[in-house]
């Protein structure tokens, strides 16, 4: 039987989760003092997840670049591939808050949006 400890990220209280495994699967989660702190202890051990977050050039706006980030959150195996993919990419002012930025990054199946907005340059 294996074992993990989490800090869990559910909610302000930042619980020291144990996590319980054998045989890849989840036998028990301790420590979380509420039912959050359990479902994020058995996702994170088994499939790990992250919302991205990051900047693309913007062209022909009042301002440079744009905060994008993914619109769900991916799998963390695919980070590199969804950074990678969006190095040299540049958008065209105006952009808004929830524009796509770029469709199924790195085949995840998730979009990469606007976080901000920019205004473009008259």
């Amino acid at each position: 039987m294996s074992e993990r400890e989490l800090i869990c990220i559910g909610c302000p209280m930042g619980c020291p989760i144990v996590v319980k495994m054998e045989d890849g699967k989840v036998v028990s989660v301790t420590g979380n003092t509420c039912p959050r702190g359990e479902a994020y202890a058995r996702k994170e051990v088994t499939d790990p997840t992250r919302i991205v977050t990051t900047t693309v050039r913007v062209a022909d706006g009042k301002v440079p670049m744009i905060n994008v980030k993914t619109e769900h959150d991916i799998s963390k195996d695919k980070i590199f591939d969804c950074i990678a993919a969006l190095r040299g990419v540049t958008i065209k002012a105006p952009v808004y808050i929830g524009d796509i930025v770029l469709e199924n990054v790195a085949g995840t199946g998730v979009n990469i949006v606007a976080a901000g907005n920019v205004d473009a340059v008259h």
